[in-house]
């Protein structure tokens, strides 16, 4: 009985640091609702672009596909068109990017700059933004807080694809290199 009892006691204590050691590991936005994920995303989204080499912006996996430039561009116009589709007024008029916008900017600074600023946008916006209030996606009857999910769910779906470019291109990403998710 002794031994069983000791047993316990140690499965127990092996049971709390477990949790202990996995709520450590619970990256900052986690599980806090909409802008916690959001925050998130965004962090590991400038994190793998500050990662990946500039020589690297113009790598593309095959022939028409996204380019690692034209990935970044392509989460940070979503979050600019979508910002729109919320009706809220975007601080970027996306028609001055031109006809082919995920391409008018390749260098990784002004690529970085221009999803920094799109990120920041959606900060600004989301606060205060009348989630509740009826909006149109592309045509569709929504409300705001449906359309601003749809944002952080692109913007995980890009994070995705950045992180199989990295790693395609031996490039680690930063958080995991740390050991955290």
């Amino acid at each position: 009985m002794r031994t069983r009892g000791f047993t316990l006691a140690a499965l127990g204590l092996v049971t709390a640091l477990t949790i202990a050691s996995a709520a450590e590991a619970q990256p900052a936005g986690a599980g806090q609702g909409g802008m916690g994920e959001f925050e998130h995303s965004s962090r590991q989204l400038l994190q793998l672009a500050d990662a990946i080499p500039a020589d690297k912006f113009a790598w593309r996996p095959a022939p028409g596909v996204r380019s690692v430039s034209e990935l970044f561009m392509h989460a940070a116009i979503g979050n600019y068109l979508l910002l729109g589709q919320a009706g809220i007024k975007p601080p970027v008029d996306l028609a001055t990017l031109g006809k082919e916008p995920e391409k008018s900017l390749t260098g990784k600074a002004e690529v970085i700059k221009f999803l920094q600023g799109s990120l920041d946008a959606v900060r600004a916006a989301y606060p205060t933004a009348d989630k509740q209030k009826p909006a149109k996606f592309f045509g569709t009857d929504t409300t705001v807080d449906a359309v601003l999910l749809r944002l952080l769910v692109h913007n995980h779906e890009h994070m995705g694809q950045a992180i199989a470019y990295a790693r395609v291109n031996g490039i680690a990403p930063p958080w995991s290199r740390s050991g955290g998710p």
